[in-house]
């Protein structure tokens, strides 16, 4: 009998964190939806609340497509440019 070891390294990350804002004051909302039921309803209630206490503006929204996937990275890099911060949700 041949005994063999399943496990493997953990990966490597290639990707951190961002730093965290000092404030949201007066910053660039950008909104991410997956495309599920109500995942729009819900981005753009909680981007009225935070636009409501912080001020700023809200983009308009970008789906990515499919809520299995990962967003395209060309999408991420466009919306990178045009606001300050990022939210996204998942529906159903």
């Amino acid at each position: 009998m041949k005994l063999v070891d399943p496990t493997v390294a953990a990966p490597v990350k290639r990707s951190r964190r961002a730093p965290a804002l000092a404030s949201l004051d007066g910053l660039t909302i950008g909104l991410l939806s997956n495309g599920k039921l109500n995942a729009d309803v819900l981005l753009e209630e909680t981007a009225a609340m935070l636009q409501t206490r912080f001020g700023g503006n809200v983009l308009p929204m970008v789906a990515k497509g499919s809520a299995g996937a990962p967003a395209p990275a060309d999408t991420l890099k466009k919306l990178s440019v045009e606001c300050d911060y990022l939210i996204t949700a998942s529906g159903d």
